[in-house]
């Protein structure tokens, strides 16, 4: 587990979510919006069911929910948005995948790169560093709500690869087209989840310290906190003491 997925647990843990709930809406509406393109009926549309299983686990209203799919359909006006991936190194040469969803590719570029060379980094060419990372459905969860037996039953029943134990958390590790049915049999548990995403995890990591560490977690944050960046994946590795 890199130590980026470490960082985004503790800040699940400490309620960043919550505290950022404006910002996560505005991401999941995107990611609504472009996923309905594909069909605004989510029975036939995975990517469309899996966007509105975030909104709801977000409690976005239903009207909300309505208007971006239509707006991805064409059945209401709106911004046109499209995905790009930018790649780049961080400080001590991790690797860094930026997904973004804007209107205006010029502005987003320009800005992400700002943000690389900011905080120690450089944007890369395409293909560059994409090849360390691999697909993979990744949800975690508090340790205290459930046991390593119940979970290890019922998620590898669900299709699960693996599960690990993170300090407080599990990990459950799964091929994309298995999330839906594992976070399905994880929900019908009644089991809270703190983040669930299909993201990209890296094959290995590199481990970061002192002022290359530092720098990493404020790049890593700044590009999180830039309107048109959806996620950010890296393959650095940092001790909880230099987290902290």
């Amino acid at each position: 587990m890199s130590g980026h997925s470490k960082w985004h647990t503790i800040k699940h843990k400490k309620g960043a979510l919550d505290a950022k709930r404006g910002r996560v809406f505005t991401r999941i509406i995107k990611e609504i919006t472009i996923a309905a393109r594909g069909g605004g009926d989510p029975d036939g549309n995975p990517r469309l069911r899996t966007a509105i299983t975030a909104a709801k686990a977000v409690s976005m209203p239903a009207d909300n929910i309505k208007r971006a799919i239509q707006r991805g359909t064409g059945e209401i006006e709106g911004l046109t948005i499209e995905e790009y991936t930018y790649e780049g190194y961080g400080p001590g040469g991790a690797a860094v995948l930026v997904n973004v969803a804007t209107d205006n590719k010029n502005r987003t570029v320009a800005d992400v790169r700002h943000i690389f060379s900011k905080w120690g980094g450089n944007m890369g060419e395409p293909g560059s560093v994409n090849w360390m990372f691999e697909k993979k459905s990744n949800i975690i969860i508090d340790a205290d709500k459930v046991s390593e037996e119940k979970l290890m039953d019922l998620a590898l029943e669900a299709g699960a690869d693996d599960i690990q134990q993170h300090g407080e958390v599990w990990q459950v590790l799964s091929e994309p087209n298995a999330h839906e049915a594992v976070m399905n049999a994880i929900a019908a548990a009644k089991i809270e989840t703190l983040s669930s995403e299909v993201g990209m995890i890296p094959k290995n990591t590199i481990k970061l310290e002192g002022p290359a560490a530092k720098s990493m977690i404020r790049l890593n944050d700044a590009l999180e906190d830039y309107d048109d960046v959806q996620s950010v994946f890296s393959n650095y590795e940092i001790d909880e003491a230099d987290m902290e």
